[in-house]
Parts: structure tokens; sequence; C-alpha cells
């Protein structure tokens, strides 16, 4: 039972218990792709269903993770997908201070999606926060938990993703030229525009993502609308 409730693995070699970064990344790329078809479906079709499904999940999975990751559904089925390749082991602590932030996030959202479906943009906004995290974590290897964690803890984490939480030099591959950065920069915000385009100019099919999509709009563009809708409300009493 004592050894149930310890957290991560003891490693030959490592000072401190561990976990395999490759599972915990294919997990995290299993959540992002159910989560981002829940969203989908949910803001474009109106189907809540696999929304509340997907939430349920999500909160159970991490509800372990944080008691004992090795009985975690997505971490399990990620290993299996990574079993073969050789392990990039993390330190446990900061992995499960991580995910008790990801269980922090999930908890409300299970109350007020799940028993008690209010859906509002702010939670729209922990849903799509909770999203960037899994999608930073599976294709970048960026645990934000672990560098909130170096920030509030006197004993610095060791052994993060991509020894990030060792100090070291960038190799030349590690740093952009002046055309590098311009290109970088230059497709960041064009991706951010066409994210901005797509919420408010494409024609909104539910409610849930009008909503959003008139809180992205500019009070000039409200205006337009409204004072659009009584000019036809005029014209068609007119008529």
């Amino acid at each position: 039972m004592k050894e149930f409730f310890a957290y991560g693995e003891k490693v030959a070699g490592y000072d401190v218990r561990v976990l395999n970064e490759r599972e915990a990344r294919a997990g995290a790329g299993l959540l992002f792709a159910f989560g981002i078809i829940a969203l989908s479906n949910s803001m474009t079709l109106g189907h809540v269903i696999f929304t509340k499904y997907f939430i349920a999940f999500f909160t159970l999975d991490f509800i372990i993770r944080v008691i004992n990751p090795n009985y975690s559904p997505s971490l399990l089925i990620g290993r299996f997908f990574v079993r073969n390749q050789t392990p990039e082991y993390v330190g446990a602590t900061q992995k499960r201070f991580a995910w008790s932030i990801g269980l922090m996030l999930a908890l409300p959202m299970f109350y007020t999606l799940v028993i008690d479906f209010t859906p509002t943009p702010i939670k729209v906004f922990i849903c799509a926060l909770c999203l960037a995290l899994l999608i930073a974590e599976s294709a970048f290897s960026i645990c934000a938990g672990c560098v909130i964690y170096n920030l509030i803890y006197k004993e610095k984490a060791t052994h993060c993703p991509g020894d990030v939480c060792e100090i070291k030099r960038k190799d030349k591959i590690q740093t952009f030229n002046s055309a590098q950065k311009t290109i970088a920069i230059g497709f960041s915000i064009l991706i951010a525009y066409g994210v901005y385009s797509f919420i408010t100019k494409v024609p909104s099919k539910t409610m849930f993502s009008k909503k959003i999509s008139t809180m992205m709009k500019s009070e000039a563009e409200i205006n337009a609308i409204k004072e659009k809708k009584a000019q036809s409300a005029f014209d068609d009493e007119e008529f």
C-alpha cells in the first residue's frame, strides 16, 4: 500500500522519482484530440453530449493522475503507443503539480458543463486553456506547470522535459537569425488573424457560438449590426 502512494518510479541514475515524458506527451495528445473534437461539436453543431462525456473522462483521468499516474487511462494508452521508444525520464514531483493545476481547471468545468450545464464564455476560455496546455505538452514538450512550480517552490525542480530546468547555453540550431524571426513572427500574426476572422466573420450556427462571436467584435461592429437590424425592421414595417 505504501508503494502504491509513492509517486513516480525509482530509476537508477536519478536522485528523484521520475515519470516517462514520452508517455505523458502521448496521453496529452490523445486528450487534446478528443478535446478539440468535443469543442468543435459544441460550438459548430450544438452537440454537447460528446463534450459532457469528454469532460467527465478528463476530470476522472486527472484525479487518477494526481493520485497514481500508473493507472491513468490516457497515460496507459499513451504507454502502449510509445512502448518501443526509449523512455525520457522527468521529475515526478513537478509533473504531479502540473497535473494538479489541470485538475483544478477540470473540476469547475465538470460541475458547470456536466452536472449543471450552464455554458458561458469564461467556461469556454477554461476549456481552451486546457487544450492549449495539452497541445503545448504533446507537441512542444512544454510543461507550463513545471515552470510555475519553479516560481513557487524554493527547492527547484530537476529533470524537466527537455532539461529546461538546468541552465545551459543554447546551440546555434536553437537560435534565430533576423530572417527566421521575421518569418516566425509574421506567420504567428497571420495565424492569430485567421483565428480571429473565423470566430468573428464566419456565420454562427448555435446560440453559444453567436455569444462568443459577439464578444470578439468591436463596439463599432456591434453598433453597425444593431443599426442594420433596426433599419431592416423599419423597412419591413414601411412595406
